[in-house]
C-alpha cells in the first residue's frame, strides 16, 4: 500500500519493516493493507477512460507519456522543464525544482521527521487495482495512468522512535499541460465508482478495500480531494483505516497517504504534515 508498503529512513520504522518483508516475502508490510502518495488508472479529462483495458503488466497503457524526468528538466544542470515551469504554469517543474520544494531528509515537522525512501519508491507504487477504474486510489505512479509525471519526489514522514506510529507517504508529481488536472478528475471519478470497495493487487497477496469515503479536504491549491479507506487485513479478520489527501497546484500534485500498523483509526492525514509541505511548496514555487 501507499503506507504499509513504505520503507523509511535508515534505521527507521519503514526501513525495518521493508527489511523484514524482504526476508519473509510477505512480512509485516503486507498486514497494513493498501498501496501511495504517491498515485492511477488511465483517464481522460472527464475520467471517462479510467476503466479502460489494462496491459499485460496489469497497468493501464499510457497514451501521452511525458518521458523521463531528466528529459524535461535536467536535475544535474538545473535546466527548466519544458513550458513555463511553476506552480501555475503550463509546463511541469523540473526534477531539480520539484526536489527543492519537497521535504528534505531529516527535516522536522512537529513530532515527525521527513526522510527519503531508502530502497526507492514505496512498495505500494507497484500495486494495481481491480477494477482498473479504482487505480488512482492506489497509486498515481508513472505508467499507472494516461498522464505520466515529468518529475516526481517521494518522501517518508514518521516518528522514528514509534515502531507502530503513524506514517505518511508524501509524493510530489509535476505534469505537462493539463495532466495534473486530468489526474484529479480521474481520482474523483474513482472515489465515486469505487465507494463500495475494490481489490488491490499486491506483490504476493490481494487486499480488500471495503469502503471508500470522501472526507474534508484542506483549503490549499487550486483543488483538493481527501478520502478515508476501510481495508481488511490479509487474513480477512481485522479492519484497518488509511487516509489519502491530494492537493493540486497548477501542474503539480501533492499527495499524502497516512496509515498506522494498528486497527486504530487515526482520523485523517496529520494536518501539520500537509500544512508544512504545502507552505514550503507554495513559497518556493512563488519565489
Amino acid at each position: 500500500m501507499f503506507g504499509a508498503g513504505n520503507q523509511g529512513r535508515p534505521g527507521g520504522r519503514r526501513a525495518r519493516l521493508r527489511h523484514l518483508a524482504a526476508l519473509v516475502l510477505v512480512g509485516a508490510v503486507l498486514t497494513g493493507a493498501a498501496a501511495c502518495g504517491g498515485d492511477g488508472a488511465g483517464e481522460s479529462s472527464d475520467g471517462g477512460e479510467a476503466g479502460k483495458e489494462t496491459g499485460a503488466d496489469g497497468k493501464a497503457p499510457t497514451s501521452t507519456p511525458a518521458g523521463d524526468p531528466d528529459d524535461a528538466g535536467d536535475a544535474d544542470d538545473g535546466s527548466d522543464a519544458a513550458g513555463s515551469s511553476g506552480a501555475g504554469g503550463t509546463g511541469a517543474l523540473s526534477q531539480r525544482d520539484l526536489t527543492a520544494l519537497a521535504f528534505t531528509d531529516g527535516e522536522k515537522i512537529g513530532k515527525y521527521t521527513a526522510g527519503e525512501f531508502t530502497l526507492g519508491a514505496p512498495l505500494g507504487e507497484d500495486y494495481t487495482a481491480t477494477p482498473a477504474t479504482c487505480q488512482p486510489l492506489v497509486s498515481l505512479a508513472k505508467g499507472a495512468t494516461a498522464f505520466d509525471p515529468v518529475s516526481e519526489v517521494q518522501r517518508n514522514v514518521d516518528v522514528a522512535e514509534e515502531m507502530l506510529g503513524t506514517t505518511v507517504a508524501v509524493q510530489l508529481r509535476s505534469y505537462n499541460g493539463d495532466g495534473a488536472a486530468s489526474v484529479m478528475k480521474a481520482l474523483g471519478a474513482a472515489g465515486k465508482a469505487c465507494a463500495g470497495g475494490f481489490v488491490e493487487n499486491r506483490a504476493v497477496a490481494k487486499g480488500q478495500y471495503l469502503k471508500v469515503e470522501p472526507v474534508e479536504a484542506p483549503d490549499h491549491g487550486d483543488e483538493a480531494q481527501a478520502y478515508r479507506f476501510t481495508i481488511l487485513d490479509v487474513k480477512g479478520t481485522l479492519k484497518l483505516y488509511e487516509y489519502l489527501t491530494v492537493v493540486r497546484s497548477g501542474t503539480t500534485t501533492l499527495s499524502f497517504r497516512a496509515d498506522i500498523t494498528d486497527t486504530k483509526d487515526i482520523g485523517k492525514v496529520p494536518e501539520e504534515v500537509i500544512t508544512a509541505q504545502w507552505k514550503k511548496f507554495a513559497a518556493g514555487a512563488k519565489g
